[in-house]
């Protein structure tokens, strides 16, 4: 089932591969106790939900002790995908309903992730922790999510940068959303770079969906 990741991506070490293999099995064990993929999606766990999360690492490059919060990570989508690719790399994963970050703490627990960590919070309620990046996957209007990520953001000058091609950048928000996204953004009043996934992967489903970063 984890081919699918192999026709984008090579390098893994046997550790990766080992962990990615893992996820179906333990996503399943833990859906049948706490539904946090609707059953239909889990037979397609890699593709819409794995893959997904790692078009991500496909546009950007994170730096080893880079900093990432991933708010309302659900299931654990982007970040844990994103932790097993980028194992250097420090994810903290928040979301407001307990019993789903119960499977993301035992799927990371499960995977030997120690580069993650959870909390049972709501954005607005972290205090004392700045990150270099805020991730996010189909959580809130785009307007929302920076309002919440500017507070726990480092400073400008101060965050970690990453490499996305050619460009660098230095902190910001980096979310996944997928429809037509012009009243969104224009309601946002910011200027997000757009990347269109189905450049990156050719599958059907990734047709209308994106990757936005919002720089700090």
């Amino acid at each position: 089932m984890m081919d699918i990741l192999l026709n984008y991506f090579s390098g893994f070490t046997p550790h990766q591969t080992e962990q990615f293999s893992k996820l179906k099995d333990v996503y399943e064990e833990w859906n049948q106790k706490i539904n946090v993929i609707s059953r239909k999606d889990i037979e397609s766990l890699y593709e819409k939900h794995v893959l997904h999360s790692l078009s991500i690492a496909a546009i950007f490059d994170f730096a080893p002790g880079t900093q990432i919060v991933d708010l309302g990570t659900g299931g654990g989508f982007p970040g844990i995908p994103l932790a097993i690719f980028f194992p250097e790399v420090q994810f903290h994963l928040t979301d407001s309903i307990g019993k789903k970050l119960k499977v993301v703490e035992a799927v990371a627990q499960h995977l030997g992730l120690n580069n993650v960590t959870v909390q049972h919070t709501r954005t607005e309620e972290i205090k004392n922790k700045k990150f270099d990046y805020v991730v996010s996957r189909a959580v809130a209007p785009l307007r929302d999510l920076w309002m919440w990520s500017q507070p726990i953001l480092k400073a400008k000058g101060q965050g970690k940068s990453v490499t996305a091609g050619d460009e660098t950048y230095y902190g910001g928000l980096i979310c996944l959303k997928g429809g037509d996204l012009t009243e969104e953004i224009h309601q946002s009043g910011l200027q997000p770079i757009v990347w269109d996934i189905d450049q990156l992967f050719r599958e059907d489903f990734f047709k209308e969906k994106y990757v936005l970063m919002v720089r700090k």
